[in-house]
């Protein structure tokens, strides 16, 4: 599983990628729903909303990636039914909840230094390789991710990865 984690990267990364994560902070909430329609019209992968749970609904999106401190991952899973619901995480608490609360996947990271989270910490290729045995669903590295490091992320038990920059 190959996530793209970007407004930028887009439908031009659609060719390596099994799923769109639209993932804009800086829009309205107009543009987002604007930008979500249009890309989930044209994505010939599964689109996913990050942070909006309302506009994933609205444009009808596969579903929605929430961060770690978002609404709880049991309430969002009410809201969003049977669509794909993934929760980002930075620590094995947070990513044990998640998967309680029924998230479908666990994007976890940064396992690698990031440039789009450059004040968080990375976790390493240990601390992924723990939660990817701690939970039955999918563990998604993120972070700092490059082609060379995408095999070691194999190697420690993720299932995929989420990627913003090797796809723009």
């Amino acid at each position: 599983m190959a996530i793209v984690a970007s407004a930028e990267a887009g439908l031009q990364a659609a060719s390596r990628a099994t799923i769109l994560q639209l993932r804009a902070p800086s829009l309205t909430a107009a543009q987002l729903e604007r930008e979500a329609n249009e890309l989930v019209a044209r994505s010939p992968v599964p689109v996913l909303i990050s942070s909006r749970i309302d506009v994933a609904l609205a444009c009808g999106a596969s579903g929605v990636n929430l961060p770690e401190r978002d609404v709880a991952t049991s309430d969002a899973r009410k809201l969003v039914g049977d669509r794909l619901l993934g929760r980002s995480a930075h620590s094995l608490d947070a990513a044990v909840q998640a998967q309680a609360g029924g998230a479908d996947y666990v994007i976890y990271g940064p396992v690698w230094q990031s440039a789009s989270h450059p004040d968080v910490a990375p976790v390493g290729l240990e601390s992924l390789e723990r939660i990817a045995k701690a939970l039955h669903v999918p563990v998604i590295a993120i972070g700092g991710l490059t082609e060379e490091r995408i095999e070691q992320c194999r190697r420690a038990g993720a299932a995929g990865y989420a990627a913003i920059r090797m796809f723009a």
